[in-house]
């Protein structure tokens, strides 16, 4: 097989000076939409739990020249996310995107789960991105504008074992999207989703995948390359730009033809 092309960062002039949120901005998919918009002059707010290489991620950013803020929070407290949202809009400005990123791939043995192991993933996976919605949408309204990305995936379409619940929050992401977008498109404001297919994050590598199962992964692709964190984040660098003016209630797949 030959080497997978590297491709160059897309350029969208119109995103500089854009605020943006990202959630679970701290490491995989998330670190490489706050490297994204960092590279097209937007100025990004990200939030995590991860406080380490959150700061880290910020200050190497920071010393770039990025326009870039770290914010350490726990979205399962709508209230701390609710006013750390309100910071942003201090601090940076009225939101213009929100990309709602933050999600765990729990795997749970089905006849195993447990009443608490539902209200957890629900909480993890899909309220916080309901409630940040909810708080970015007056700011969106100052600009006359904006755009939300939630993060589905492709797991609730395949069918993936294990994955009952997390696919279930990925299913009601789309749902959302598809309502949010009806309501609040008069505003000018657009709602979309993207759903990646199998991304070897670091993460990923560490807990489910490995060489092997990167390879299962292909045999299942059309393009026969990985799907890498920057592939996600360049689809919605194009989600939030102006050449998306006329794109909502829609859900990318981004899969490698897997499907």
């Amino acid at each position: 097989m030959t080497e997978q092309p590297q491709s160059s960062q897309p350029s969208y002039p119109d995103l500089k000076g854009r605020v943006i949120l990202v959630t679970g901005g701290a490491s995989g998919i998330g670190e490489a939409h706050v490297r994204a918009f960092c590279a097209n002059d937007a100025k990004v707010a990200f939030i995590d739990i991860q406080e380490g290489p959150g700061r880290a991620l910020a200050r190497e950013l920071s010393d770039q020249g990025a326009i870039v803020s770290f914010l350490n929070c726990d979205l399962l407290d709508i209230a701390a996310l609710g006013a750390t949202i309100e910071t942003v809009r201090r601090t940076l400005g009225p939101i213009f995107g929100l990309i709602n990123n933050a999600a765990v791939d729990q795997r749970h043995t089905f006849a195993d789960l447990t009443p608490t192991a539902f209200d957890w993933m629900m909480n993890v996976n899909l309220r916080h991105a309901v409630f940040a919605a909810q708080a970015v949408i007056p700011q969106m309204r100052e600009h006359g504008a904006g755009s939300i990305v939630n993060t589905s995936s492709v797991a609730w379409m395949r069918g993936v074992v294990d994955l009952e619940l997390y696919s279930a929050t990925k299913a009601a992401l789309i749902g959302f999207t598809n309502s949010l977008a009806r309501e609040i498109g008069p505003f000018r404001i657009r709602v979309n989703a993207i759903a990646p297919g199998h991304v070897p994050t670091p993460r990923q590598r560490a807990l489910w995948s490995n060489d092997v199962s990167a390879d299962q992964m292909r045999t299942l692709q059309c393009l026969p390359d990985l799907i890498e964190p920057r592939d996600i984040a360049n689809a919605a660098l194009f989600l939030c730009s102006d050449a998306a003016r006329m794109i909502t209630k829609h859900c990318l797949t981004i899969n490698a033809g897997s499907l």
